[in-house]
């Protein structure tokens, strides 16, 4: 049984990889694997755990722990998706784009790469990816191009994420956890995360010449007969505080981000349910409940399942039979966490730094020990190798409509240099 999990993981795993030629959306074997593994999970599970392990009861419980922390996470991407196609709706990222005049690909390539790296540092990986796909669909028309940009928003995102304290869930955890801190993180890996991201933009300005088509704009009389340039601002000003507020929010009262992210979406949905109450007939598109038809809620069933399966191969042992052999014949902390981050494109990175976090107390390495640095730089850069790899990532094919099968064709390859020359720095400051 512990061998047809992993087959069960690996065929779903193929499934979705293929979704473009089997012509099955990649929500439903995410989902089906999930569900698979955990049934076998319950059904096994006097084969799978021999010593007891609490029998069923214990299961469920491990389930709905898991479940907490992936329903977080979804409710945060709801919120935040939300959030952004309500500031879409009402021409807010006018307010950003206008002041983009450049079509050169080099140009805007540089600018989207940058500015994505240093507001994931400031938010978090998930909403700035979240907010930059949306930005794209406002200055790039063709799809082509317009994926090859998302591409760079998820490698930029996670790179950016990687060397702050807040920039991703891994370096939440060992923030919390004490294994890194502030400084230390923000001195030892800023560098390397730099270059994750310039190695790739290095690559794209060789193979991204010419300019960019921008998108037309439908309606756009009409839509400015009907929000007024004050309520535009306001819609806009208010989304970004939600967005970045969300720090602080977690800061002041020690709740979970999605709360916050509700918090200021309840506060939108309050203002513009007031805005149009008097021209329901013509504004009803502006209205939350329209806006959320507009939410790709695939996506977030596609990350339901995937992460549900992932919890499944935690509690089976998987992931800690993983570590274990790792550490056993890997020769020291650098080929370890290369490794680990390689993996964290294919299993969310968040349950491979739990168990290292498990497997290695702080007496073993201590604070800001070159492990945890590694592994936070690791695990965060890993996953932009493949599109599922991080909640970036997620986020941006829901937004964008990337396919797994083309990301791997064209940014697969120029992540994966920028994640060696990350580590490769990290080893020349750090020898």
């Amino acid at each position: 049984m512990f061998v047809l999990i992993v087959l069960v993981f690996v065929l779903g795993y193929a499934a979705i990889a293929l979704e473009h030629p089997l012509r099955v959306n990649k929500a439903a074997p995410a989902l089906l694997t999930g569900m698979l593994v955990w049934s076998i999970i319950m059904l096994a599970h006097d084969t799978l755990f021999p010593q007891g392990h609490g029998g069923v009861e214990h299961l469920v419980e491990a389930l709905y722990h898991h479940l907490a922390e992936i329903a977080s996470i979804l409710f945060f991407l709801l919120g935040a998706m939300t959030v952004v196609e309500l500031m879409d709706a009402h021409g807010g990222f006018e307010v950003v784009t206008d002041r983009i005049r450049s079509t050169k690909r080099t140009t805007l390539l540089w600018v989207v790469g940058f500015f994505t790296f240093f507001l994931s540092a400031a938010l978090d990986n998930l909403t700035t990816a979240i907010v930059m796909a949306a930005l794209l669909r406002k200055l790039v028309g063709k799809q082509d191009d317009l994926w090859r940009f998302g591409g760079v928003v998820i490698i930029a995102a996670n790179a950016g994420g990687a060397w702050s304290p807040i920039g991703d869930v891994t370096t939440i955890m060992l923030w919390i956890g004490g294994q890194v801190t502030t400084w230390s993180i923000i001195g030892s890996l800023l560098l390397p995360s730099l270059v994750c991201l310039f190695v790739p933009l290095v690559w794209f300005s060789f193979t991204m010449r010419g300019s960019v088509e921008r998108p037309v704009g439908p309606k756009a009389d009409t839509d400015a007969q009907l929000v007024t340039k004050r309520q535009k601002y306001a819609v806009f000003l208010m989304g970004v505080a939600t967005l970045l507020g969300v720090p602080v929010f977690k800061s002041l009262t020690h709740l979970p981000p999605f709360m916050g992210i509700m918090f200021g979406l309840s506060i939108l949905w309050v203002y513009t349910e007031f805005i149009h109450t008097r021209g329901m007939e013509e504004r009803g598109q502006y209205q939350v409940t329209a806006i959320l038809r507009r939410v790709d809620h695939s996506s977030i069933l596609f990350f339901l399942g995937i992460l549900i399966a992932v919890a499944g191969l935690q509690t089976a042992g998987h992931l800690d039979l993983l570590s274990t052999w790792l550490s056993a014949h890997l020769p020291n902390v650098y080929a370890t966490n290369s490794i680990l981050g390689v993996l964290s494109a294919i299993v969310d990175n968040v349950p491979l730094v739990a168990a290292a976090q498990g497997m290695y107390p702080l007496t073993t390495y201590g604070p800001d020990h070159a492990f945890w640095e590694l592994l936070a730089l690791c695990a965060g850069t890993g996953g932009s190798m493949l599109i599922i790899g991080s909640a970036a990532g997620v986020a941006v094919m829901g937004v964008l409509g990337i396919e797994f099968m083309w990301y791997v064709r064209r940014m697969a390859l120029p992540a994966l240099l920028g994640y060696v020359g990350g580590i490769l720095t990290y080893w020349l400051i750090n020898p």
